[in-house]
């Protein structure tokens, strides 16, 4: 090879590079970026999708690798972002288009992480928020932006946002046995996880759930009518709502998990067994998959829907 060949060849990945649409830096996850905020917006245009706009410092600090390899590589949150909206990182430390971007949007040099929605038009979508750099957080804003836009929001998205979500209540409800009692209560609206466990000597299911979806006495009537209510214990707090109910009632004490065979027994057997599931997804999964898998299904990813028909 002469030396002008050579030189065109080490030349060739730093043009691509330049112009590229992808991105695997640490601080930016594992997503597929576009780079050219034109190309993104013309992409929204054309899809309807929103654009999902990174402002990043790459090579960036601790905490923004960390927000790369915590956030920006989740599964759920990759997934999300590539299919149901337009990937755009701009880094917030580079000379030439990106200080452009940054100066159009007002977005500060060298900062920490921000994820801003777009139209097509280039507006916010909904409204920009700093510090927001946990997956939970990053999740229920994507929640509200598809909301905003008119777009269908994926139900394994809700959950996800829903997990994190500090406004969470928890319950250990008694039933004769625990697989049935994971299976019973994850198909109540406004559960977001259970797990089985043990707890004043009865086999018990701990339910995590949403309460501006569903209230305490909601919870208990629901569970009663499904035979997983022989006993309720809640928090201090909560002992007044609960007590609402004709049923023993006491505050959650010396609970413990299951051992982790256990858990989630509707799932073991089938072709989820397969998936790597969220704790959301793996309470409604094990809720259906047996009696109506369909009504597992939305609670999937596409591509693990697709997995899960392959293995089927």
């Amino acid at each position: 090879m002469n030396s002008a060949v050579l030189a065109l060849a080490l030349m060739l990945p730093s043009l691509s590079f330049s112009a590229g649409t992808t991105e695997h830096a640490e601080e930016a996850g594992a997503v597929h970026w576009g780079r050219i905020l034109d190309t993104a917006l013309a992409s929204s245009a054309q899809t309807g999708k929103p654009v999902f706009a990174l402002f990043q410092e790459i090579p960036g600090c601790a905490g923004c690798r960390q927000f790369g390899r915590e956030v920006m590589s989740h599964p759920l949150i990759v997934e999300a972002v590539e299919t149901e909206f337009i990937p755009l990182l701009i880094h917030n430390n580079k000379p030439g288009r990106d200080t452009e971007v940054l100066q159009r949007f007002g977005e500060p040099a060298w900062n920490y992480q921000v994820v801003r929605f777009f139209n097509a038009q280039a507006q916010d979508i909904i409204s920009r928020k700093d510090q927001v750099w946990d997956a939970g957080g990053i999740a229920e804003r994507m929640v509200a932006a598809l909301t905003e836009a008119k777009r269908p929001v994926p139900a394994y998205l809700k959950l996800l946002a829903a997990e994190h979500s500090p406004r969470l209540k928890q319950a250990v409800l008694a039933m004769y046995c625990f697989w049935t009692g994971e299976m019973e209560l994850g198909r109540i609206d406004g559960v977001i996880t259970t797990e089985a466990g043990f707890m004043d000597g009865k086999e018990v299911t701990l339910v995590r759930y949403d309460p501006q979806l569903i209230s305490l006495p909601q919870l208990i009537a629901a569970a009663e009518k499904v035979e997983c209510a022989h006993a309720v214990y809640v928090a201090a707090a909560e002992l007044p709502a609960a007590r609402t109910m004709k049923l023993k009632v006491g505050t959650i004490s010396g609970y413990r998990a299951a051992p982790k065979s256990e858990q989630k027994k509707q799932i073991s057997g089938t072709a989820a067994e397969k998936l790597t599931l969220d704790p959301g997804q793996a309470t409604k999964v094990n809720a259906w998959i047996r009696t109506d898998p369909a009504k597992a299904l939305p609670f999937l990813t596409k591509s693990q829907q697709a997995q899960l028909k392959g293995g089927a």
